[in-house]
């Protein structure tokens, strides 16, 4: 498995471009929801300072790094190019999570417009900060079958899932769940992020997104329930469900 900044998304160049260039479309991918998500997004892609190409392929957002638009006969081949850091920075510490970032971002973004091109997605979010050992091994997601194959797992927060392997990468799992959507799939994507020495003294760190679409209300809860409780058991030194 490889770390790789590039994605084939069944869509057109335009399709794929709108959603780079609308801040209420960069929200249905771009990280998950949360108080500054608006102003994050902002910062990033409509600061002033990002480069669009003429013909819409090429976008450099704040920080330098590039976005790449190639049509290919599956749709679109979407790479991020990372901008040079001054590594005399406080950022050049933190480049390996960014760079998982934007990994976990261009599959969300893949998601999004292959699965849920108009709909509204609404996240939940987990900081898993102890340093209590890898969220992919602790919830039974280490033996997945490759990527586009089926699948169907308990997961150690007690929910029985099923959906397809949306990718899989040295640090991360992306899952379709048919569970996490009133019509279609959700996608649930847990990352371990590799420590930073001398920067993240708490030591290793996981993140857990799960997206979810048009859920009721109860729905919504129980899966909120599931991962909190999953949470406070493995992780309760780490911040609550978002």
């Amino acid at each position: 498995m490889t770390n790789n900044l590039s994605v084939v998304i069944n869509a057109d160049a335009p399709q794929v471009w709108t959603m780079l260039r609308e801040p209420s479309k960069v929200a249905q991918w771009h990280g998950w929801q949360a108080e500054d998500l608006e102003s994050e997004i902002k910062q990033i892609y409509f600061s002033g300072d990002e480069q669009e190409s003429a013909d819409h392929t090429s976008l450099t957002v704040h920080g330098g790094d590039t976005f790449e638009l190639h049509p290919v006969p599956e749709g679109t081949r979407v790479s991020i190019t990372r901008g040079a850091l001054d590594h005399d920075s406080e950022w050049a510490a933190w480049d390996e999570d960014i760079t998982q970032g934007w990994l976990t971002y261009l599959q969300q973004l893949r998601f999004a417009l292959e699965r849920h091109p108009h709909g509204k997605r609404h996240t939940l979010f987990l900081h898993l900060t102890d340093g209590k050992g890898s969220a992919i091994e602790k919830l039974g997601l280490a033996d997945l079958p490759a990527p586009g194959e089926p699948y169907q797992v308990t997961l150690d927060t007690g929910e029985d899932i099923s959906g397809k392997v949306w990718y899989r990468t040295s640090h991360q799992v992306g899952l379709t769940v048919h569970g996490y959507a009133e019509h279609g799939e959700g996608l649930l994507v847990v990352a371990d992020h590799p420590a930073i020495k001398d920067v993240r003294a708490e030591g290793d760190g996981s993140m857990v997104v799960v997206s979810t679409y048009d859920l009721g209300a109860g729905a919504l809860d129980a899966v909120r329930s599931a991962w909190e409780s999953w949470r406070s058991a493995n992780y309760p030194e780490s911040e609550p469900a978002s």
